[in-house]
């Protein structure tokens, strides 16, 4: 808040928290500039500093600075209890591009040394060597035809027997070895060429993050999303290629072993043989990284993003690939001895992908705080309702979410891995249907459940695209889990149940104060789990002998079937689930907190209030001020339309007393009067209780109409205050 006082000279006073004091300087001529920011957060020991102020395009002399100098050096203490103040923000500016400099030149040696001992200490062997993984049989592969391998064969037997004719055994024995590599080999592309298409799928999936984000923020907060949506795709690619792969996999043994916690082989890609794969799961790692993009948009420092994504698929979400993917993880259902001889089912990672990333949301934000104006206003006192926050582009999120649902295909099916193995086919096929019906099914429950509870509270009748839009992701993430397992049938049960639970918890997460931005948290979090549980309801026993190659514990409701109530694979799912949640908590909570303890997790106040754009991308100007009164107009242009639309509702709710309105206009029922643009209304109920003495206003019904307070208030609602207008009688 900006006051003006008469006073002579030029000062101004900063009233901030002491770990965001900023300077300023302002051209006021005879005037004194009091300025005042408060942060959600309960301000402690606030310090004002008087700064001479100067206009903005003069430099200031070097007296003025030595005097400030004098001045600042003299109010620094040391004693206990005691604060510093800073010294001038000129001179800190200067310092961070020497410090940048700096640390730019000590990890730049440091990855010129590691390049070094890398190519000192490789293994000694070719890339073809070591990505074939096949027999060459001297060239014979590479005969294009029966006729040639067979002459390739017969050349290299007689050369080996010193020039004897082979053998007929010998030499069909060389043709079917030679035939049966070509055929490995071939198997072998054509797995690489549909892992790499389906991780190209999964990568595009970047965008549709990035459009959601930058269509749920305000104007002035878009390139800011979308330049930490990019450093989640760079932190993530950096992190799994130094330590998040060895984390997840390294050292996995299909053929069994001993059951880790963690990966301890194949830092930097060493000794890696399928290049596809990695490429793969970091595509995954990816994803789970910018789930927590939306939920901390305007109001996260760039610094601690950065971090926080590093953090998370350097360490946090490898080890929850390795417990659940792995052939040595505790849980997973491909060890050789699975828990409870089934393991954790999660096929595509509806736990392993969204429910980690939306239990970091959920730590996040909490730590972190709800936008400033979102719960609190200003002054940090709470408001009695939410202040809504809409995002400036429906367009850009319903294209992401087109964008979400194209790369989901490759997001489940190809976590087949493979299309060449036996029933693989199948598989692909069967979970591409599942994740299209439960996207379907999502969306349209998402969309008509809350069109009906509108209605039901409100009287209004209205179909709200957000919700549409995140009903359909839930659905992909409920499905995720189990695409291959369940039936058809089955996914869009879980589909309709996961839009529905959605909206329950975007509603619950409001309530408790908790500010998603983009909702994230009920999209990933909540229909995560539900993923996860919903394979312990309905995994099919044939579907489970084709994927995971046992049908001894199925779904819950299939063991009913069966004439027994066997809930292990239930158990497996839950036990997934609670890992994962304390996995998470115990690593990202304190890592939170020391980010936000240092100062590096919330954005500044002032840059908050104008948008991160300006702060750190130098874009957003403000607008002009006939841009701002096009605002204004249009702004009472909506508190207008809001309340007869109000009214409106209000009649349709309450009928009147009993008596119907006529129909004629939309919805099927309309304001029957002299004129709805009036402002006169008119039911026959209404009639008797005019005061014959007076008729009525063109602002209300009449000075003698009967409405009692409460139903004027509900029908007025909190337009008239929140817009700041005076209020007006129905």
């Amino acid at each position: 808040m900006l006051t003006r006082v008469p006073g002579p000279g030029f000062a101004a006073q900063i009233n901030l928290d002491q770990s965001r004091q900023s300077q300023f300087r302002t051209a006021a001529a005879g005037q004194k500039i009091c300025i005042k920011f408060h942060n959600l957060e309960p301000l402690r020991s606030p310090e004002v500093v008087p700064l001479p102020l100067l206009p903005l395009e003069e430099s200031v002399p070097h007296e003025v600075e030595e005097e400030l100098d004098r001045k600042q050096q003299a109010t620094r203490r040391d004693g206990a209890g005691e604060t510093l103040t800073q010294g001038p923000m000129r001179r800190k500016k200067a310092v961070a591009p020497l410090t940048s400099c700096s640390t730019a030149l000590v990890l730049a040696v440091l990855l010129l040394l590691f390049a070094a001992a890398r190519a000192a200490y490789a293994p000694n062997q070719s890339f073809d060597q070591r990505s074939s993984g096949s027999k060459n049989f001297g060239g014979i592969m590479s005969s294009p035809s029966v006729g040639g391998t067979y002459q390739a064969c017969l050349a290299s037997l007689t050369s080996q027997g010193g020039g004897a004719a082979p053998g007929s055994d010998a030499l069909l024995e060389c043709v079917a070895d030679a035939f049966e590599a070509t055929a490995a080999s071939t198997n072998a592309g054509v797995d690489t060429f549909f892992l790499l298409y389906a991780a190209s799928l999964v990568f595009f999936m970047q965008t549709g993050f990035a459009m959601i984000c930058a269509g749920c923020v305000r104007i002035n907060n878009v390139q800011n999303t979308l330049l930490k949506n990019l450093l989640d795709a760079c932190g993530a690619s950096l992190g799994f290629y130094t330590v998040g792969y060895a984390f997840a996999f390294g050292g996995s043994d299909a053929a069994g072993g001993e059951t880790t916690f963690i990966g301890t082989d194949n830092f930097f890609l060493m000794g890696v043989e399928n290049d596809s794969f990695w490429l793969f799961q970091f595509a995954f790692c990816a994803t789970s990284a910018t789930i927590v993009a939306g939920t901390l948009a305007e109001r996260c420092q760039m610094t601690a993003y950065l971090a926080y994504s590093v953090m998370l698929s350097a360490f946090v979400y490898p080890v929850v690939v390795h417990s659940v993917w792995s052939p040595n993880g505790f849980l997973s259902a491909h060890n050789p001895n699975p828990l409870w001889g089934v393991g954790m089912v999660d096929f595509a990672g509806s736990g392993v992908v969204h429910v980690t990333g939306g239990m970091t949301a959920l730590i996040a934000t909490k730590i972190l705080g709800p936008r400033t104006g979102r719960f609190h206003d200003l002054r940090g006192k709470p408001l009695a309702e939410p202040t809504p926050m809409p995002g400036h582009s429906l367009a850009l999120q319903c294209l992401g979410t087109f964008i979400l649902w194209f790369g989901w295909y490759g997001f489940n099916s190809g976590s087949t891995l493979s299309v060449t193995t036996t029933g693989s086919y199948e598989t692909v096929s069967h979970t591409a249907i599942n994740t299209t019906l439960s996207a379907a099914a999502g969306c349209v429950m998402s969309l008509f459940l809350s069109t009906i509870v509108e209605e039901y509270f409100t009287g209004e009748f209205t179909f709200n695209l957000q919700y549409a839009m995140n009903g359909c992701l839930s659905g992909l993430v409920a499905v995720t889990g189990g695409c291959a397992v369940v039936e058809s049938w089955a996914s869009i049960l879980i589909g309709l149940v996961a839009g529905g639970l959605y909206l329950g918890c975007s509603k619950l997460l409001v309530k408790m104060r908790i500010d998603d931005a983009v909702d994230a948290i009920p999209v990933h979090l909540v229909s995560g789990m539900w993923g996860c549980i919903s394979v312990g309801l309905f995994a099919e026993p044939s579907l489970m002998k084709l994927v995971y190659n046992s049908d001894a514990h199925v779904g819950w409701f299939y063991s009913w079937g069966r004439g027994s109530a066997d809930a292990v694979l239930l158990g497996c799912q839950v036990v997934g689930i609670l890992f994962v949640f304390g996995w998470v908590l115990g690593t990202m909570a304190p890592f939170f907190w020391m980010l936000h303890y240092f100062g590096y997790l919330r954005a500044d106040s002032l840059e908050e209030v104008v948008g991160l754009d300006i702060g750190y991308t130098g874009g957003a100007k403000p607008k002009s001020k006939d841009a701002l009164l096009l605002d204004e107009q249009m702004d009472d242009c909506l508190r207008e339309y809001e309340h007869r639309k109000r009214e409106k509702a209000y009649l349709k709710k309450n009928k009147m007393k009993g008596s119907p309105i006529p129909a004629s206009s939309v919805h099927q029922e309309s304001l029957h009067g002299n004129s709805y643009h009036g402002r006169r209304i008119i039911t026959p109920n209404m009639i008797e209780s005019l005061d014959t003495t007076s008729g009525g206003g063109a602002n209300g019904i009449g000075a003698g109409a009967s409405v009692a307070p409460q139903d004027q208030a509900e029908v007025n609602g909190d337009i008239s205050e929140s817009a700041g207008a005076p209020e007006r009688a129905v």
